[in-house]
Formats: structure tokens, sequence, C-alpha cells
């Protein structure tokens, strides 16, 4: 049976996904669920849950799949195939996304996923860095909208009960760089299993994305730090290898139904690639 997750249920979901090393944040559930509610999904065999997805969609213009695992012992025998039909029937004909492991390139090509781009996620302990300590920490109150404007510019469609929890969930900070009272740059930094993870980390140009870079990687103590960035943003990679960040694995970040306009220049870090 596949059913709708209730908060318990995505709560195991990451619980199982740090089992199986994928290191989410620890305070992702509820930022997760707001994005929407009615697009994460459980499956059971006799009562015990087995198998998990995400679809979410973003208004009726965008959706995105994610946390897609079957618990060991369940693989191999049909059950995560049947969440994928479920959840690619859920968001229909919308233009939809994904982050694949590259083993599974042809799968999703078989289901109409075309490749866009690599996505690779770096680690640094932060050592040697040094940060510009006037970059404001935002206050997600009175900061909200201004930061929300900026980052639906990017990310091109408004996702408001995502980040009413995303910029407020314990155990993370949010910072922000401004230009003649104009958001020119955002960052969140949030503690996961092992050490934090940066994202979105949105901005400008690459200095912007360099003082915001630091500024997260020396605002939590000691690290690892860990953050997500497409191989079409080459100053982003630059930054990457500037600071002799360790490459930890890759993803294909591909698309279904067409590609979503934004302007992926300005993405120094991806959200996160449950969510898009």
């Amino acid at each position: 049976m596949i059913r709708t997750m209730e908060p318990a249920d995505l709560r195991d979901a990451l619980d199982l996904a740090a089992t199986e090393g994928w290191n989410p944040g620890l305070e992702d559930a509820a930022a997760f669920y707001a994005a929407d509610p009615d697009g994460f999904f459980v499956g059971e065999l006799d009562g015990r849950p087995i198998a998990y997805i995400s679809a979410v969609k973003y208004g009726n213009r965008y959706g995105f799949m994610g946390l897609y695992i079957v618990r060991e012992g369940y693989r191999g025998k049909g059950y995560g195939f049947q969440m994928w039909q479920h959840a690619v029937n859920y968001l229909g004909d919308m233009v939809t996304g994904l982050d694949g492991v590259p083993a599974q390139i042809e799968n999703y090509r078989r289901d109409g996923f075309l490749y866009a781009y690599r996505q690779m996620r770096f680690r640094t302990d932060g050592a040697g860095m040094s940060a510009d300590n006037s970059i404001a920490e935002a206050t997600p109150g009175s900061m909200f909208d201004q930061i929300a404007d900026y980052d639906s510019s990017v990310f091109g469609i408004r996702r408001t009960a995502f980040l009413n929890k995303w910029l407020q969930m314990p155990q993370a900070a949010v910072f922000h760089t401004m230009s003649d009272s104009t958001v020119t740059g955002y960052a969140v930094v949030r503690k996961c299993g092992v050490g934090y993870k940066i994202g979105p980390l949105f901005a400008d140009d690459v200095e912007v994305a360099e003082a915001l870079l630091l500024r997260c990687c020396t605002s939590q103590g000691a690290g690892p730090y860990f953050f997500d960035v497409s191989d079409v943003n080459k100053p982003a990679l630059a930054l990457a290898e500037k600071y002799e960040m360790t490459m930890e694995f890759e993803t294909a970040r591909m698309y279904k139904n067409g590609k979503p306009e934004f302007p992926v220049e300005k993405v120094y870090g991806v959200t996160t690639f449950e969510l898009g």
C-alpha cells in the first residue's frame, strides 16, 4: 500500500537516509513537509514502511522528486518502481527535476528525464578560512520578505511555506548581503548528522558568493561543512578549488517535460538534493 506521509513518517525516512550516509540536516523534516504535505509518500508491506519518495509541487509549474529510498532487504523486488510510478503520476505533465546518482541515469532516461548537468558535493573543514563578520546574520522576521523575494528571483518560483520553516529552523544560521537596501545574496548553514550543510547559497556574483561561503564556514565552529555545486557554475567550482575542498560524491540533475528557466549562474550552492 502506498499512502501520503505523516510528519512522523518523514522523520523516519530521513533517519533511514542518515543510516545510508545521505547526512540530512537534523531539522530538515519540518521544512521538507511544509514544501508540499501531499507530495511525500510511504510504501508499506504488511503494515511496515519499506519505501519512501517525495514529489514536491511548487505551485502548478514545477515539481521535484527526491528522498527515493527502499529499505535494505526489500530492494530489487519492484517496490521501489511502484513508488517511482506513484510519484511520477502525482506530478503529471508539469516540468519535473531530480538529482539522481549517475548509475541510474539510463533508468531515468527511459522514463523521459533528460540529463542537464553534473552536481558535486564538496567538503571542507573550514581550516584557514577567515570571514567578514560584518556580513549580517538575518533576523527572519524582519528580513523574510526581502530574502524570499531574492530566493524566488533565483529559484524561479516562490516557495513561501518552505522558506518559513527553512529560514527559522533550529541549529541553523541565515546570512545575507545588501547593496543600496537590496539583497544581493543569501546563504543558510544548518546542522546535519556529520557537521554542517550550506544551502542554498544564492548570490549575484562570485565576490558575494565567496563572502557568504566564508561566513558560513566560520560561523558554527569545527566542521566539516558541505555544499553542493553545479558544474555549469564555473566560478562556484573555482571557489571549491581555491579553498582545496574535497569532492564527496556527485549526482546528475535531470528534467522531464522541459526545463525550468532560472539564472543558474547565481546558484553557488543548491538548496538540497531532495527539493531542488
